[in-house]
């Protein structure tokens, strides 16, 4: 078979909690017949199956459904959701559902799919496969596709793994993941905004299974990979058009912001997938054996090095819990006698930054002053301090030295305040890099070391906090220069 035919169903109904898809999908005269593939957009699924929620409600929702978060960028997250599947927000949608309101996927997609196969066999006498499709973006490329979420009695995986190619040659890795390409071509003809949330696929009933038991999402090794096409072969019918030969097309738009236009929603795709678990559940690869799940030693050295001194913001309003998230990973840092002598003091009001601000140039140029720089250098230094006036957000670490021993000689004491100090700068490094993983640009100014006092009196903060440095925050205006090369042997002795 080297052609099939694609189309999509018109004439379902708005779908509405409690409704009978097979039924719905069978009162459209679908004209199906044994071996036919039935692509079915899973949010049809989510309202007959009732997932529907209040939009106000959405955020905990996405929490609810995370099991873990793979990538943050600004309020957006793609996670790990608890059906296995990566993607942006859990899969939560708000659109192709009326305003106010968002959709969670089905709570099991093979099921649900299994249930729609049941009742067009019980409804129509065919035995056809059912996919449950959703929009996807994909790693290192942008734009949306549809791929297959949920499946019954269809060969979801084609695995070529002790077969030969065209030339001879072994095939050891290569596992197509042909659900995924049928949810693709039946995309084309559903599109995203047309209300065609039903397609099928004729042609390729060599894909249908007879059942849905252990084993149907995963073919044998070496089963051949039938060669198919997005349209059909000339003297066919004509495919990527709807039953009455209208043609229709789906941006994704409203998908854009949520995945493809942020660049990663789903496991990175390697040819040496391994077949495991039936249905759909056989395309997801576990996190353990994902190449490109966070946490790799490049990805932490990216981390750091990806750090960078920025001294120039936008406008835009810098997220408060982003902050709070950089100080969560700021106090893991290493301390010494297992004490936390970290405090990181958020100055989010302008108010409190302006005060702050004003009383410490005033110390500054009182300092200046007494070391006898004229005006003209006193005015040239105090403008370098400016950094932080045009940051959205301040924040200033502090140290205090609770837990820490007292020798009652000078070395000693000397040293262990050392300790302390080098504890609160591993947890400032902290911090700069947790703002850099939140995409914050900021700059360390050891301004506050040097008016202690005065910044102690206006923050009304205890007399045993230690302000170390300010840090300013803010969304980078630009991108960096690059970074000049630094030969890690130039800072090397070896014994």
């Amino acid at each position: 078979m080297n052609s099939y035919r694609v189309w999509a169903l018109p004439g379902l109904p708005e779908v509405r909690p409690g409704d009978d898809l097979a039924k719905l999908i069978a009162a459209t005269g679908p004209g199906l017949v044994d071996g036919d593939l039935v692509l079915v957009t899973s949010k049809i699924v989510s309202k007959a199956e009732g997932r529907i929620l209040a939009a106000a409600d959405r955020e905990s929702a996405i929490d609810a459904e995370t099991v873990r978060v793979v990538a943050r960028r600004g309020a957006l997250r793609i996670v790990e959701n608890r059906q296995g599947l990566v993607m942006a927000a859990a899969g939560i949608d708000a659109s192709n559902t009326p305003e106010g309101t968002v959709l969670l996927l089905p709570e099991d997609p093979d099921a649900s799919a299994r249930a729609i196969r049941t009742g067009l066999r019980d409804t129509l006498g065919v035995e056809v496969g059912v996919l449950l499709t959703d929009t996807f973006g994909r790693p290192w490329r942008n734009g949306l596709t549809d791929v297959a979420i949920g499946a019954a009695g269809v060969r979801v995986l084609d695995d070529l793994r002790g077969g030969e190619d065209a030339h001879g040659n072994p095939l050891s890795a290569t596992v197509v993941a042909t659900a995924d390409e049928l949810a693709a071509a039946a995309d084309l003809v559903k599109g995203k905004a047309a209300g065609l949330p039903v397609a099928v696929i004729r042609g390729l009933g060599h894909l249908v299974e007879a059942d849905e038991g252990p084993g149907s999402g995963a073919p044998e090794p070496g089963t051949p990979r039938t060669e198919t096409s997005e349209t059909a072969a000339p003297g066919t019918e004509a495919s990527g058009t709807t039953a009455s030969g209208t043609a229709t097309s789906g941006t994704g738009a409203e998908r854009a912001a949520e995945t493809g236009a942020e660049g990663a929603a789903g496991p990175a795709g390697t040819e040496a997938a391994a077949p495991g678990p039936s249905g759909a559940r056989a395309l997801v690869r576990s996190a353990r054996d994902d190449m490109f799940r966070l946490g790799t030693s490049e990805a932490v050295r990216e981390a750091v090095t990806g750090r960078r001194t920025v001294r120039e913001f936008t406008a835009e309003e810098v997220d408060p819990g982003a902050v709070r998230r950089a100080v969560a990973a700021a106090v893991t840092a290493p301390a010494p006698h297992h004490t936390t002598p970290w405090r990181f003091v958020l100055l989010e009001s302008a108010a409190s930054r302006t005060r702050l601000l004003d009383a410490m140039r005033e110390a500054w140029i009182a300092d200046l002053r007494r070391d006898g720089k004229s005006e003209e250098s006193v005015a040239r230094r105090v403008r370098r301090g400016e950094v932080l006036r045009r940051a959205p957000y301040l924040v200033v670490p502090c140290l205090v030295m609770d837990g820490s021993h007292h020798y009652g000689d000078a070395r000693r004491d000397a040293a262990e305040r050392e300790m302390f100090v080098v504890a609160a700068g591993a947890g400032v490094q902290n911090f700069l890099i947790a703002l850099a993983g939140e995409r914050l640009g900021s700059a360390w100014v050891s301004s506050t070391m040097f008016c202690r006092e005065v910044v102690r009196e206006v923050l009304r903060l205890p007399d045993d906090w230690d302000p170390m440095g300010a840090v300013a925050v803010g969304h980078p205006a630009s991108d960096p220069p690059p970074r000049p090369t630094r030969e890690a042997a130039d800072f090397l002795a070896v014994r």
